[in-house]
């Protein structure tokens, strides 16, 4: 599948402060679609998040629609489809927007969009997780940008080309399905000036781990001598954040008067093992640090991740779920659909937690309540990283590691702690995270592993309700509601999931 022929789609340019509107066509023959701006704040514009089931209805196929959003912020993301298993089928693109940076630079290399691919169909994979055990296959390969070589000796390397002595800026965006990786430029170190969207005091580090959704502003300079450089992907050791078949995935950096042909000569030095880890040492420049004592851990701000075989419908079933529940919404009911009509009476499989109060800080405490590591991504907002778990090299060979007030409140921090949109719950472990409430709307909170999120590992925050109507233009929900529910029942392409993927 692709987006105006290519894969990955265009990358969608604009600059701070401009409005973006984007036409989507839907040409597809028996799909659905919905495309999500992965980290854009749709502030008091949920509508236009992209969510469906959520925010509005599939797009049918042969209908249009516009998507418009103010770019609040700048730096460096990604959109993807939201609908069923399309976006691992390539229905995937790149967002760059430019506006000030912490650190000067010369070169901007632009977006660097780095996933993993499966040469089986995504559905196929998809319907084969269902029943037990539900593991996902290795990937088979890693692109950058779209390319790479493969096993059998096809294809070819991505190459980006560096000037010498000039400073350089690289996008680096993990757009994959269900892989994390640990990047690294041989000879090279690598400075961190965003990460997500949120600009941050400089950061010099030799590699670099990105879970899935991920993206790091890096500056390079190019600073050695004349030649072919690989960048290289690695994965955690103990295979639980990412695998993959293809052998040492790679890009190759050329500097100018070096050959634009030859491989480099020197392998590289393998970084250490990122245990799954995400890094939260970044200091953001625009400070955000909640007030201590308005954090307490309850019920009623826990998550708890856990894993369940049921049968359904004659079958058994893999689910992800949290606080005992996995999602499962309506394509043809979304959220807000349920708002317009002036109805709360979700069902319990739509997860909503509502979040009524208005500019307050809103904690949550996830725990894990197994030892595969899951990336969170939220809709709508970033958050403030406050603490985690440590990591550990085979979270299996633990016992579950509850958050303990009494022991783990004095490792958390309030003082402008690491702030992002996407961040690793670790295994058998627990993570506290925290967002203001100024945002009115219907916000997922979900696994960012299509795998994951297709078996139904999300809740959504139903940020103060009252407010919706008057901030969200639920009208422009209905039309596309109506052309979905008209082509929906003669549809050969039935629901099969949660009604979500990423």
């Amino acid at each position: 599948m692709l987006i105006n022929g290519k894969c990955p789609g265009p990358t969608i340019r604009a600059d701070w402060g401009d409005t973006v509107r984007v036409t989507v066509t839907n040409n597809l023959r028996i799909n659905g679609t919905s495309l999500h701006w992965h980290g854009i704040r749709m502030h008091e514009n949920n509508q236009n998040d992209g969510a469906n089931g959520i925010t509005e209805c599939p797009l049918p196929p042969g209908a249009s629609k516009v998507y418009s959003f103010r770019a609040e912020q700048y730096g460096s993301s990604w959109y993807h489809s939201h609908f069923s298993s399309q976006y691992a089928n390539g229905v995937v693109g790149t967002i760059q927007i430019d506006g000030p940076a912490s650190l000067p630079y010369e070169e901007d290399l632009g977006v660097f969009p780095l996933t993993d691919w499966y040469y089986g169909a995504a559905d196929e994979i998809q319907h084969s997780l269902i029943p037990p055990p539900g593991a996902a296959p290795p990937a088979d390969n890693v692109l950058f940008n779209g390319s790479h070589v493969n096993a059998a000796g096809g294809g070819s390397y991505y190459r980006v080309k560096l000037k010498p002595g000039k400073r350089h800026r690289l996008r680096i965006i993990n757009t994959s399905v269900d892989n994390a990786f640990t990047v690294s430029l041989n000879n090279h170190s690598m400075t961190v000036i965003q990460t997500d969207f949120i600009p941050v005091n400089a950061y010099t580090a030799q590699s670099l781990f990105l879970t899935v959704g991920q993206r790091y502003d890096v500056t390079i300079d190019a600073s050695q001598s004349v030649g072919n450089y690989w960048f290289n992907v690695t994965f955690a050791a103990s295979g639980l954040c990412g695998v993959a078949n293809i052998r040492y995935p790679a890009a190759i950096f050329d500097y100018e008067g070096a050959s634009s042909t030859a491989l480099p000569a020197f392998q590289g030095t393998p970084p250490p093992d990122s245990l799954c880890e995400d890094n939260t040492n970044f200091s953001p420049i625009v400070t955000r640090s909640p007030p201590a004592p308005s954090f307490t851990a309850s019920p009623d701000n826990a998550l708890d991740v856990s894993i369940a075989v049921q049968t359904w419908e004659g079958q058994q079933r893999v689910y992800w779920k949290v606080n005992g529940e996995d999602m499962n919404i309506t394509w043809d009911e979304p959220t807000l659909e349920y708002l317009a009509k002036g109805d709360m009476n979700f069902p319990n499989r739509y997860n909503v937690f509502e979040v009524p109060q208005a500019n307050q800080w809103a904690f949550w405490v996830v725990e894990n309540g197994l030892g595969v590591p899951h990336p969170l991504h939220l809709h709508g907002h970033d958050f403030l990283i406050l603490g985690r778990s440590p990591a550990v090299a085979n979270p299996f060979a633990i016992p579950v590691r509850r958050y303990n007030d009494a022991t783990d409140r004095a490792t958390l921090n309030f003082a402008n702690p690491t702030r992002r949109d996407t961040t690793m719950l670790p295994g058998n472990g627990w993570v506290v995270v925290a967002f203001r409430t100024d945002n009115p709307g219907a916000w997922l909170f979900h696994c960012h592993i299509a795998w994951h999120v297709s078996q139904g590992l999300s809740v959504q925050f139903l940020e103060r309700v009252q407010e919706i109507p008057a901030t969200v233009r639920l009208e422009e929900i209905e039309p596309v509601c109506e052309q979905w529910t008209t082509y929906y029942s003669t549809s050969p392409h039935k629901q099969f999931d949660s009604g979500l993927r990423v």
